[in-house]
């Protein structure tokens, strides 16, 4: 996991913005990795925000990291 690189990025306006990005990247991938900005966290943590990211795409967080989580599917 540690060798794939970042290709989606939550920031001040939330998991929202991102959720078909994230789909269509899983289409053609197992693994994606997401980085969420200070501003998109708020009041939640990482493993919080991305296991809600990873729900609305049907897909599993498998691994969180400082601000850095991996989705599958």
């Amino acid at each position: 996991m540690h060798t794939l690189d970042v290709t989606v990025w939550v920031g001040k306006n939330g998991i929202e913005p991102v959720i078909d990005e994230l789909e269509t990247q899983l289409e053609n991938q197992r693994y994606v990795k997401v980085k969420f900005h200070r501003s998109a966290r708020g009041g939640t943590d990482t493993e919080e925000l991305a296991g809600e990211l990873a729900d609305r795409v049907d897909a599993t967080a498998v691994e969180t990291r400082g601000h850095t989580a991996v989705i599958e599917r």
